[in-house]
């Protein structure tokens, strides 16, 4: 029997009704210990020889529901969820890493994620480097005898640019280095790197795979080892761990990813065309725009180009945060893959952690804007963008 759609697989797949009573809806476990039918029982479980839940900082039914589901839908071994998607980018490097190591970054990388490189390296002597991994001779490079991973943001945030996936695999395969793709902005749906060979994922799940902006939640997939190591040593004792109620408002957003998904890649392309083509818009940064220098890329490694844009506002920082304020549709807020059109301006927010001339060599100025496509009608998002631009330069 062939294995079940994606599509298929995001409603049915990884649940036991069963084991349940029958219930349609996977159960919310909202415990935060379990009982043992006996002492020998816990020290069985405690010594690994029996399996079974003991205590949900440790694991969690609804929890475990959702990072078997997650793997699935990735197609690696194992998942874990965490609280946040930081607590996942976190436990994988902190795993990976010791003292004198160094990991190669690309460019343009999320701005906590850059902020927690930057702590790492000054309290614990754990090196980085952000390089544009435009090929495998730039790379090649960059590559130290004490490198050991390369981590990679793809469309990278929020500059859109894109990383060759397969370039950059066979590239760690020569020098023995271990890859970390950060599949936040794509989902499951729309690119799976563990197929083409890479060795972790990562993902803020508060992004589109909740869908709803009600969760701050995170989740990793890799090979059973690691994640085994990961879940009883750096989850464990940092304790990133993730609740059961999240972990039942994420298996529910799953459900629709498929469906959420395709309404945001429509909206986008439809948005695209309209801002494309405005008089006091500036390089649209969109990965299906067939003038995009990574279009044949997303083209080859996405299944369809997303549902993020960026583009610059004529006028600079001030004019940029005019436009915004003007929006009433479409929310300023930060985050993406929810429901709601969303909008925010990176210098000044999720990238102002990362020093200016560093910023503006990853190609985030200050007219920079980067909308994300929700699930409204498109005509009335463009309505809302059109209005607000018009207001924005009427004077």
């Amino acid at each position: 029997m062939k294995k079940k759609d994606l599509e298929t697989r995001l409603i049915h797949g990884n649940f036991e009704r069963s084991r349940h009573y029958g219930s349609l809806a996977p159960p919310i476990y909202q415990t935060s210990t379990f009982v043992f039918d006996n002492a020998r029982q816990g020290e069985a479980r405690f010594s690994g020889e029996e399996e079974g839940y003991m205590y949900s900082r440790l694991g969690n039914p609804t929890v475990t529901e959702f990072e078997k589901k997650l793997a699935d839908l990735e197609e690696g071994q194992e998942g874990i969820a965490f609280a946040s998607g930081m607590g996942a980018v976190s436990a994988v490097l902190m795993h990976l890493m010791k003292s004198g190591d160094h990991v190669l970054v690309s460019e343009g990388v999320y701005g906590c994620t850059y902020s927690f490189l930057k702590m790492m390296k000054e309290k614990y002597n754990l090196h980085y480097d952000l390089i544009s991994m435009s090929s495998e001779e730039v790379i090649q490079r960059e590559i130290r005898p004490e490198t050991k991973i390369l981590y990679v943001e793809t469309p990278i945030n929020p500059t859109m640019k894109l990383v060759d996936l397969e370039m950059v695999i066979k590239t760690a395969r020569k020098n023995g280095l271990t890859v970390v793709i950060d599949n936040t902005f794509c989902s499951p749906y729309l690119q799976q790197p563990l197929k083409l060979g890479a060795d972790f994922v990562i993902h803020s799940a508060t992004k589109y795979i909740s869908g709803h902006g009600d969760v701050i939640a995170g989740a990793a997939v890799g090979p059973a080892e690691h994640m085994q190591e990961i879940r009883m040593t750096t989850q464990k004792d940092i304790g990133a761990v993730l609740g059961p109620f999240d972990a039942w408002l994420l298996l529910r957003g799953l459900k629709t990813l498929a469906v959420r998904m395709d309404r945001h890649c429509e909206n986008a392309a439809a948005i695209f065309k309209e801002l494309k083509d405005h008089s006091k818009v500036k390089n649209v940064i969109y990965p299906g725009d067939p003038a995009f220098e990574d279009f044949e890329l997303a083209k080859r490694q996405m299944k369809k180009f997303g549902g993020l844009i960026s583009f610059e506002i004529d006028g600079g920082k001030e004019a940029a945060q005019d436009f915004m304020d003007q929006l009433k549709i479409v929310k300023t807020a930060v985050s993406l893959g929810d429901a709601e059109s969303l909008i925010q301006h990176p210098a000044s927010m999720t990238h102002a952690i990362v020093p200016e001339e560093e910023r503006i060599e990853m190609g985030i100025n200050d007219s920079l804007v980067r909308l994300s496509l929700g699930l409204e009608s498109s005509d009335d998002i463009w309505e809302d963008i059109e209005q607000a631009l018009n207001s924005t330069f009427s004077n």
